[in-house]
C-alpha cells in the first residue's frame, strides 16, 4: 500500500463514522419530521447510555489487543447484585455495589488471561459462562424487583432537563478519553496493542496493562448495569445478553482497529450513536426489521473493511 493510499484509508478510518451519521441524520430528517427533535435525540442518548459506557471501555481493551466477550455476563451479575443489595441492605449501596462487582470481574478476566497466557477471546468466552451461572445463583433464577425511589434516580432522574444517565455517560467517556490520550497508562495501552514484543523490550509490564484494561471494562459493565437496573427497577440474570457484541460492533464502527494499537473513545461513542440512529430511524418509519438488520450488518461489514484497509502491510 502506497503512503498516499494509506493516508486516505486512515482518514476514512478516523472520520467515516461521522460521515455516516451525518448522511443518516439528513436522510431521516427528510423522511420524518419527528426524527430530528430534541426529545427524540435525548431519548436515543438515554436509552443507549449503558451501551455507550461499555463501548467506551471496550475501546481500551481492543486498542490493547484484546477482546472481552464477558461484559454482557458481568452486566448481569452486577445488576442482580445491585438489586439484591438494594432490596436487602440499602438502595444507595446497591447502586455502588454494581460497578465494584464489575471491576472485580474484569480484574479476574485480566488475571486469568495473563496468568494462563491464553487469548482473551477464548478466556472471556469461558468466564462469561461462569459469570452467567453466578448471576443465576445470586438471583435464584428469579426477577428481583426493587420499587424504591432512592434506587430509581440514577436511571430515571434528570438534571436541567437532561437524564442523569446521559450525564454519567458523557463524564465517563471524557475520563477514559483523558486516560487514553493524556496518561502513561494510555500510552502503554497503545504500545501493547501496536506491538506487544516491542512493548516488553521497552520495559512495559504488559500483563499489568492488560489487567487494567479488562478491569476498566468490568467497571464500565457494572456502571451500565447500575443505570439499567435503576431504570427498570428490576434485576434479572438474563440481562446484558448480546451487549458485548453490540459494544464491539460500535467500537469497530468507530474506526478502532481490530488488530489493536489504533482507536479513540469518542469514535466508539459515535459508533453507538450510529447504531442507535439506524434502529430509531427504522422504528419511526415502521420498516421491516429485516431491512434494519440488513442495513446494520452492511454498515458493520463496511467498517471492518475500512479497519483492515487502514492497516499497513
Amino acid at each position: 500500500m502506497s503512503w498516499d493510499r494509506y493516508r486516505v484509508a486512515r482518514f476514512f478510518q478516523t472520520y467515516s463514522v461521522l460521515v455516516m451519521i451525518a448522511a443518516l441524520v439528513l436522510a431521516m430528517s427528510l423522511l420524518s419530521d419527528s426524527f430530528l427533535t430534541y426529545r427524540n435525540i435525548l431519548n436515543i442518548l438515554n436509552q443507549n447510555a449503558p451501551l455507550a459506557i461499555m463501548a467506551s471501555a471496550m475501546t481500551l481493551v481492543i486498542i490493547g489487543g484484546g477482546f472481552d466477550l464477558s461484559v454482557g455476563a458481568s452486566f448481569a451479575v452486577a445488576g442482580v447484585c445491585a438489586a439484591w443489595v438494594a432490596l436487602n441492605v440499602d438502595p444507595y449501596i446497591g447502586l455502588l455495589v454494581a460497578p465494584l462487582v464489575g471491576l472485580a470481574l474484569g480484574a479476574i478476566n485480566g488475571i486469568v488471561i495473563t496468568s494462563l497466557n491464553v487469548h482473551s477471546f477464548l478466556a472471556t468466552i469461558a468466564t462469561s459462562l461462569v459469570f452467567k451461572g453466578a448471576a443465576i445463583v445470586v438471583s435464584d433464577g428469579r426477577l428481583i424487583p426493587v420499587r424504591l425511589d432512592d434506587f430509581t434516580w440514577l436511571g430515571r432522574g434528570k438534571i436541567g432537563g437532561v437524564f442523569i444517565a446521559v450525564i454519567v455517560m458523557v463524564v465517563f467517556a471524557l475520563i477514559l478519553s483523558f486516560v487514553l490520550k493524556r496518561t502513561t497508562l494510555g500510552r502503554k495501552i497503545f504500545s501493547v496493542g501496536g506491538n506487544e514484543e516491542a512493548a516488553v523490550l521497552s520495559g512495559i509490564r504488559t500483563d499489568r496493562v492488560k489487567i487494567a484494561t479488562f478491569a476498566i471494562a468490568g467497571l464500565a459493565a457494572g456502571l451500565a448495569a447500575a443505570i439499567s437496573v435503576s431504570r427498570i427497577s428490576m434485576g434479572q440474570a438474563s440481562a446484558g445478553t448480546g451487549m458485548e457484541l453490540q459494544a464491539i460492533a460500535a467500537v469497530i464502527l468507530g474506526g478502532t482497529s481490530i488488530y489493536g494499537g489504533v482507536g479513540a473513545v469518542w469514535r466508539s461513542v459515535a459508533g453507538v450513536l450510529l447504531l442507535a440512529l439506524i434502529n430509531n430511524g427504522f422504528n419511526i418509519l415502521n420498516a421491516d426489521p429485516f431491512f434494519r438488520d440488513l442495513t446494520t450488518g452492511i454498515v458493520i461489514l463496511g467498517a471492518i473493511g475500512i479497519s483492515v484497509a487502514g492497516r499497513p502491510r
